[in-house]
Formats: structure tokens, sequence, C-alpha cells
């Protein structure tokens, strides 16, 4: 991503113009590459680090670091629609409320909440973790907003394949009383949940122009110590998560 500034704390200002094209191809499943797609899937949870050995590759070919595919946002959106409908069949048989944690599943825990991480990600890195260049005639780089979101999708999907797919098998365990089914739920989530913090920080450490990037991993230090924290005071996770779409297992 090319400059409009060479002022350290000022973000760019014009609109890139990747993304209307990028929306553009949403429409498109001609155009996208599902088997790559399906490929880096794959890695994200075997060897992460691969992946993003591949964004370099991207640089260089495309001159920008975020994809210009949407396949990888369409297929986590479809595989979160019918994760959430697999709940909804197996625990409440209302067709409008289906809809309603298919939506949030979809807009609320992914788009959303993905919007705000990455925009918190793009801001602290183009504002407080560039690197100083003495050199006026080396080119400003800066973390495109569209790859902080491609940043947050890799980290997001392992998460769903854990507190999605693996949680769906195993709640009937998770959302029983006692402390195996409470020990059980906060170690899952503990997992997931640093899993995603690794992965977030992978994807901006492989940016040569970021430093300090650790900063990515201390939230994984914090969940290390709350988990413990609630597994003494009791805390179910799978339980108050079920519960707010699903009261019926209070």
């Amino acid at each position: 991503m090319l400059p409009t500034t060479s002022s350290r704390g000022r973000l760019p200002s014009r609109a890139n113009p990747i993304f209307p094209q990028y929306l553009r191809r949403i429409i498109k499943w001609q155009q996208m590459d599902i088997e790559y797609t399906f490929w880096q899937m794959l890695h994200l949870c075997t060897s992460p680090k691969v992946v993003y050995q591949h964004t370099k590759y991207h640089k260089q070919t495309k001159n920008q670091w975020a994809r210009d595919d949407p396949a990888f946002i369409v297929i986590c959106i479809l595989l979160l629609a019918v994760s959430a409908v697999a709940y909804s069949v197996a625990y409440d048989h209302s067709i409008g409320h289906t809809v309603f944690v298919v939506f949030s599943a979809t807009c609320i825990h992914f788009l959303l909440a993905g919007a705000i991480v990455a925009t918190f990600c793009w801001f602290v890195t183009n504002t407080y973790l560039r690197e100083e260049t003495s050199n006026s005639h080396v080119v400003e780089q800066r973390v495109e907003w569209l790859y902080a979101f491609d940043v947050h999708c890799n980290s997001f999907f392992p998460l769903f394949i854990v507190l999605y797919v693996i949680h769906f098998f195993v709640s009937p365990l998770l959302v029983a009383h006692g402390f195996v089914p409470l020990l059980l739920s906060n170690l899952i989530f503990m997992v997931a949940i640093s899993y995603y913090h690794y992965l977030n920080f992978l994807g901006y450490d492989v940016l040569p122009f970021l430093e300090k990037t650790t900063f990515f991993l201390y939230p994984i230090g914090i969940v290390m110590i709350l988990t413990p924290i609630m597994i003494l005071s009791g805390f179910n996770p799978s339980r108050y998560m079920m519960n707010m779409y699903f009261s019926q297992l209070s």
C-alpha cells in the first residue's frame, strides 16, 4: 500500500480503490479461488506460518498485503450460518429465533466484532508500531484496513472450529452442572481465544515495517490469568453463551 503522507501519526485519508472491486467480486463465484481458500483454512489450523509466508508472495505479486479474493469471508459466513442453524435445530425449533441466531453469528460475532478488532489493530499498528525510517527516499508503508480484517478472518476460523463446531458436539457435556463441565468449558474457551490472538500476532509480525508486534500476544496472558479465576468462581462460559440464545438451558 503506497503512502499519501510521510507523517507517522497521520492515517491515510484516501479510500483504498481495492475495496469496491473486492465487494463486487463477492457475488461472482466464478472469480473466487475456493480450493486455495480451503487450503488456507486447513493450514491456519495446522501450520499458520505457512499461510503468512504466502502472504509475502501475494505482496510481491499483487503489491498489496490484503487478499483481493473475498472467498475466505464468504465461506466463513456460510459455515457460520450452517453452524447457527445446527444449534437452533438442536436447542430451539423456532424459525424466527433461528434467523436471529444466524444473524448474530454472521453479522455480530464475525463481521461487526471483526470490524471493531480490525479497526483497533489498524489504528495501533499505523500509529504506534511502524518502524521509524531515517531515509527520506524509502517508501513509507502502512497496514491496509482490509489486511487487518483479513488477519481477523484468519484468526477467527480456528476459533470457529473449536467454539462452533467441536463445541456443538460436546455441548451436552459442557452445559451440564458440575466441576468437570466447568473445567472443560473454560479450557476450550481458553485454547480458542488464545489461538485467535496468536494468529493475530502472526498476521502483524510478518509485516517487515512493524516493530514490537509482541503487543498482540498480551491478551493471551490476560486469558491465562482469567481462566483459573473463572473456574474458581464457578463461571461456565458454555452455559453463559448457550443461555444467551437458548434460555431453556437455565
